[in-house]
């Protein structure tokens, strides 16, 4: 019997399917993409359940459904799972799932033309310049003549004299298929028991988890790729997670010397015709391999074996922003919902999953040492208040020394530090005023070499002002601690004769600009690079073999529950990429605090001291992994109303055991693009389900029309 109604989830900020009568004769199954009307307009959803209850009301009829491959069965599980954990909209993790409308349906075929095996014999100079610089082949005639520099008519000439050939050829062409059995590096002994464990665990085809644990520069990535050739034989799709687009660059290059072909990318610096082509790719099975950001996990693999989280640790996995949620925690209950492999790679693994493999939860590989005769750098402490730079310099003299005796031996150094532009603070010096954004609690950053003030919160920029623009007094304002610029102009003072580049996302946007400058290090063509965390994360640059902190201790500030750990993590990663190639390396952390755990454990090379004291802390206040965290952040235009919404949220708090409720108090950053903040930290024991404690908690409250409340499980950020 044909079903008589469905309910049918659409993309957009509800919790909750509408119900639709299906039309006589229509042809429906769960996980169908259908367009069915809502007010005046016609709206892709997906079929969420058929034949719910019957209702009296008279039901609006579904108008079509779309001609492709469902929504698998696994993928909704993934989607309402995700929802419920993290108290998301439904629809809002379904949006997440539906990025393409045009990858619905398949590719438009068009006209390409490539060239035959002969020559003409009329080949007029146009047409040479056909052969010489109109591919990559096959191409539409519009683009060869483009790259050729002749017309689109001289490109069809050409193909009637027998030069080139046309094919009528899908505008979105199938990926490269990979072959898992090319040889790749030669492992160590140690790298190829830990590939060969990993390949075990794909064959199971059954949930597992692996922490693959692996100091700097062990060859984790060569090891996991033993792990992907194994899904790859089974017939499998992969998935490869990585923090950063830069990465993303750099992992398919890897992939691509390994496996013989490309993977589809997936990140937000694609263009819309790049990413409908690895949607529909992926969702129709026939892109075996994918290496992306953390947006990646929910495109809508059919065959997916294997899920691979490269610098699980990192904070980038964490989304901020519409749907909160971990990339990582959500690649692990992906992998379990379709019963395949996860493998969490770090070389300094966050707490919490150290400790389920040290509880026997995971599968705990590690990778103690670097091949062969390459050694971990160095690490050394310069405290800054026995070698404090000269005034109004940041750099103290060991650290110049040892610059300058790496680049005298035609070496590579590093000068690492997270804070981009000139300077993070602006200050007039008649007045006091420090400037700050329009409706922002955050100070401009002086960004010297564009000549403007900038808000790394909001994006607001405007041109440096002459003026103070409280008291107008002229020349007054001055630039206040180090960024980025900052630091490669005194390096420059330090070193004329150097090459210095910089490299942060003010520099280098665009992801062919970040490529080319990783290119450049790679091949020795800068002396000193002066970075922010794009560079610390997976880069492998064989002559660098000094690296430069210049503030170990920036990450130790404010109210983050997770400082000592990120500090620690952050430092062993960026010293990490000194000596990793056939050159010993060596790396010099300044701070003030040179007696803190985390620097003290990093400078001995002791991780195990670093992790009990921090774990026995995190035990005795019930913190993370051994309790439960939620957020609960409130913003809107009137700060009185704001405050008092959030105090009357606090006192409808469910009575609960084993839960404590913090707040509301103002956050550092109080109020963000005009609307002021309040932020409340709900703690539990780990046993407490604080997802359905939150989801009652907001359920019993209507929240105003002007203020927004916003849910953040297991939070990362305090700001």
């Amino acid at each position: 019997m044909a079903p008589r109604n469905a309910q049918i989830l659409f993309p957009v900020n509800l919790s909750t399917p509408f119900d639709y009568a299906v039309p006589s004769g229509m042809k429906l199954s769960v996980g169908d993409y259908v367009f069915a009307p809502i007010g005046q307009q016609m709206k892709l959803g997906v079929v969420w359940s058929l034949n719910p209850p019957a209702t009296d009301k008279e039901l609006r009829e579904i108008a079509q459904v779309k001609a492709t491959r469902p929504l698998s069965a696994n993928m909704i599980k993934f989607i309402s799972w995700v929802a419920r954990y993290n108290c998301a909209p439904l629809g809002m993790v379904l949006r997440m799932v539906v990025r393409s409308y045009k990858a619905l349906d398949p590719s438009a075929v068009v006209t390409q033309y490539r060239p035959t095996s002969e020559i003409p014999s009329k080949l007029t100079p146009s047409r040479q310049k056909i052969i010489e610089h109109g591919g990559p082949f096959p191409a539409r005639a519009a683009d060869i003549a483009k790259r050729a520099g002749v017309s689109p008519g001289v490109v069809k000439g050409m193909a009637d004299v027998g030069g080139l050939i046309a094919e009528q050829l899908p505008v979105d062409p199938p990926f490269d298929q990979a072959d898992p059995d090319l040889d790749g590096l030669e492992l160590s002994e140690d790298q190829r028991l830990a590939g060969q464990a990993l390949s075990e665990q794909v064959e199971q085809r059954a949930f597992n988890v692996t922490l693959l644990d692996g100091v700097t520069g062990s060859g984790k990535t060569e090891v996991y790729f033993e792990a992907v050739a194994q899904a790859l034989r089974q017939g499998q799709q992969v998935l490869v997670l990585v923090p950063e687009i830069a990465l993303t660059q750099a992992g398919l290059a890897r992939f691509k010397a390994r496996f013989g072909a490309e993977p589809a990318p997936w990140h937000s610096g694609l263009g819309e015709a790049a990413k409908r082509r690895t949607w529909r790719e992926v969702t129709q099975g026939r892109a075996q391999l994918v290496v992306g950001a953390r947006s990646a996990l929910f495109l809508p693999f059919s065959k997916l074996g294997l899920i691979v989280v490269d610098e699980e640790h990192d904070t980038s996995y964490k989304q901020d922003e519409g749907v909160i949620y971990s990339a990582r925690d959500m690649s692990v209950v992906r992998a379990m919902i379709e019963q395949c492999s996860v493998v969490l790679a770090s070389a300094t693994p966050s707490l919490e999953s150290l400790t389920n493999a040290r509880s026997g939860r995971y599968l705990h590989l590690e990778l103690p040492e670097r091949p062969g005769a390459i050694t971990l750098p160095e690490i050394d402490l310069v405290d800054l208040k026995e070698n404090a730079p000269e005034r109004g310099d940041f750099l103290s003299q060991p650290l110049i020394d040892a610059v300058e005796e790496v680049v005298s031996k035609g070496e590579q150094a590093l000068l690492y530090l997270n804070r981009r532009g000139y300077a993070p603070l602006i200050i007039c010096r008649n007045c006091g005023e420090r400037l700050k954004s329009p409706d922002t609690d955050s100070w401009l950053v002086e960004h010297r070499a564009s000549g403007r003030a900038m808000c790394h919160q909001t994006g607001f920029s405007m041109r440096m002002p002459k003026t103070c623009p409280e008291c107008k007094a002229e020349d007054s304002l001055t630039s206040v601690g180090p960024g980025v610029e900052r630091v490669a102009e005194e390096a420059l003072r330090h070193f004329p004769n150097a090459r210095i580049e910089i490299m942060s996302s003010d520099t280098s946007g665009k992801p062919e600009e970040i490529k080319a400058r990783l290119d450049r290090m790679a091949k020795g063509e800068i002396d000193i690079l002066v970075g922010t965390q794009m560079v610390v994360k997976g880069h492998n640059f064989p002559l660098l073999t000094f690296v430069g902190v210049v503030d170990g201790d920036l990450s130790l500030v404010g109210g983050d529950l997770r400082a000592g750990e990120r500090t620690y993590q952050t430092l062993v990663q960026v010293a990490g990429r000194a000596g990793r190639a056939d050159k010993p390396g060596n790396a010099l952390i300044q701070t003030h605090q040179p007696e803190h755990e985390a620097l003290a454990a990093l400078a001995e090379g002791d991780r195990e001291r670093f992790v009990s004291v921090e774990l026995a802390m995190r035990n005795m206040l019930e913190l993370p992994p051994y309790g439960r965290l939620a957020a609960v952040i409130f913003s809107g235009p009137n700060e009185k109303h704001t405050e008092d919404f959030a105090t009357k949220f606090v006192t409808l708090a469910p009575r609960a055991d084993d839960i404590e409720i913090m707040g509301p108090s103002e956050p550092p950053i109080g109020r963000l693009r005009g609307r002021f903040r309040r932020r409340i930290l709900v703690q539990s024991g780990p046993k407490v389900d604080l997802s359905t404690y939150m989801a009652n908690w907001r359920g019993k409250v209507r929240i105003p029309s002007k203020i927004k409340l916003q849910i953040d499980i297991d939070p990362q950020s305090f700001f």
